[in-house]
C-alpha cells in the first residue's frame, strides 16, 4: 500500500488536538494543540544530530500540509 507523506487526524477522547502523521522516515505524530512531537523511531547517535537539524523543517512541512488542507475544505 502506499501512504500519503502526512495524514490528518483526530480523536474524540481529545477534542482539542489536531495530529498529523509523517509516514516516511523519520516517521512522527505532531500534535498542533501544544506542538508536541511523537517520534516512532529509534535513533542512534548518528541519527539524533541529523534528526536535530532537519526537525524544524519537517515541522514546518507539516503545518503547511495542515494549511492546505483547511484551505481545501473550505473552498
Amino acid at each position: 500500500m502506499e501512504l500519503p507523506k502526512f495524514i490528518l487526524g483526530d480523536n474524540t477522547d481529545f477534542p482539542e488536538a489536531i495530529y498529523i502523521i509523517h509516514t516516511e522516515f523519520p516517521r512522527f505524530i505532531l500534535n498542533l494543540e501544544d506542538d508536541e512531537v511523537e517520534w516512532m523511531e529509534e535513533f542512534d547517535d548518528h541519527d539524533e544530530k541529523e534528526i536535530a537539524s532537519e526537525t524544524e523543517n519537517l515541522i514546518q512541512l507539516a503545518t503547511d500540509f495542515y494549511d492546505r488542507e483547511i484551505e481545501r475544505y473550505n473552498a
